[in-house]
């Protein structure tokens, strides 16, 4: 459905994404940011989607700087390869990148609005680009990073969803995530880390369903 094209940072280097467009012209762009394991088949999968739910819809290949065109399988060791990446990159190049993207979907006609949906690493970065960026609205699925950034306050409705069985995140992230942004809807579900992910074990087909719905209507009404 999609395609790739490169897009430049803004200290001109050239980084890889993936382009999905809907059936009918829109005003609304989605960024969509990746897992530690690339913009792998299933981020492709998740861009298709929001594209088919009337969204313009880019996945930045953010692990570019460090190798470019990595897609990680959901393995123990893809794990550990995928954080090697994550802790190679300079953060404040990688907001960066993230802008490169917002600035590609600013720049096609008739979009006007721009929300960011990020999952586990992505979900961290998507509240940064919240607090970061020029952004309508942000979505972090199982972010487990925010809770070192809730200094920042994000400048645009955000909401979140947190897995209540999630071996990498405990209540104790979500409880600050609720104390620092009470505004915010965050919700939380019978399952564990990655559930959005239908490669992953840990796939749960309900809480999936159920948090897409929410993110879905969320980002209607924000983005409107």
């Amino acid at each position: 459905m999609g395609n790739s094209i490169k897009l430049t940072s803004a200290d001109q280097f050239e980084l890889g994404a993936y382009v999905a467009e809907p059936a009918q012209p829109t005003h609304t762009g989605i960024v969509v940011i990746q897992e530690i394991f690339g913009v792998n088949p299933h981020i492709r999968r998740v861009t298709d989607g929001f594209a088919k739910e009337g969204f313009l819809a880019i996945a930045p290949a953010l692990f570019d700087r460090v190798e470019p065109g990595v897609e990680l399988p959901y393995t123990a060791e893809s794990g550990r390869k995928g954080y090697a990446y994550v802790t190679a990159l300079d953060q404040k190049k990688t907001i960066e990148d993230i802008d490169a993207a917002i600035a590609y979907l600013r720049a096609q006609p008739g979009i006007t609005k721009i929300g960011v949906v990020g999952f586990c690493w992505g979900g961290t970065l998507a509240f940064l680009a919240n607090t970061r960026l020029n952004i309508d609205a942000s979505v972090s699925y199982y972010g487990g990073g925010i809770q070192f950034y809730l200094e920042e306050k994000p400048k645009a409705p955000s909401i979140y969803h947190f897995g209540e069985q999630d071996d990498h995140i405990k209540p104790d992230v979500w409880d600050a995530v609720r104390a620092a942004l009470p505004d915010a809807p965050l919700y939380t579900y019978d399952a564990g880390h990655g559930f959005n992910c239908d490669a992953r074990e840990s796939f749960n087909p309900k809480a999936s369903a159920e948090a897409m719905t929410r993110t879905l209507a969320f980002l209607r009404d924000t983005l409107k």
